[in-house]
């Protein structure tokens, strides 16, 4: 498994309904995308939840590199560098991947936390740590999914969780899903990644 995404921070005064529509008429055509397990549409909108910021930030939980690389490279991509101008796209290792107790709800809500990893800290020691962080954030009432990645070049863990409800009080960002593309959810390995 692979995790991906990419973040854009819109001006304060930005119409988030522009993002609205824009995943109202787009988010369907990577409901059959090969190699994707998981697409977020993501969105957070200044005021709302504590977010100081509007953005937009799909979330990305990959079966297949070629999958990612043919989304990036292949031309579906290019609409945001066109629309948005070229984004940074943040990449992590899979972790652990967890199905929730509410797996197969409507997932209004999504929780992101990334993480710095210690200097010091035992890096065997860091990553049963996020193991056992996504087993309990799905076990917790409401999860459909969690999982956790890293990212070597930062030593950055990121947790990423979708919710029947609003999400647990737990320290990341809180986004509102407009969307989920997950045509290879099912194919995605639960567990531990190594």
């Amino acid at each position: 498994m692979h995790a991906m995404q990419y973040e854009l921070t819109l001006p304060a005064g930005y119409d988030m309904d522009v993002i609205r529509d824009r995943v109202a008429r787009k988010g369907h055509l990577l409901d059959g995308w090969e190699g994707l397990g998981l697409k977020a549409y993501l969105m957070r909108e200044r005021g709302t939840d504590g977010s100081p910021v509007n953005q937009y930030a799909p979330f990305y939980l990959w079966n297949t590199l070629r999958g990612m690389n043919s989304f990036l490279w292949g031309g579906a991509f290019q609409g945001i560098p066109n629309d948005f101008g070229r984004p940074s796209v943040r990449q992590w290792t899979g972790v652990a991947y967890e199905v929730g107790g509410a797996a197969g709800s409507p997932a209004p809500v999504a929780l992101r936390h990334r993480q710095p990893m210690p200097d010091g800290v035992e890096l065997s020691a860091a990553m049963e740590d996020a193991v056992h962080e996504t087993a309990r954030l799905a076990g917790e009432d409401g999860a459909v999914l969690a999982a956790a990645a890293v990212d070597t070049s930062r030593w950055e863990v990121v947790h990423f969780s979708l919710w029947a409800h609003d999400a647990p009080k737990s320290e990341g960002h809180v986004f509102q899903v407009l969307h989920l593309s997950a045509p290879g959810l099912g194919r995605l390995p639960r567990g531990r990644h190594w």
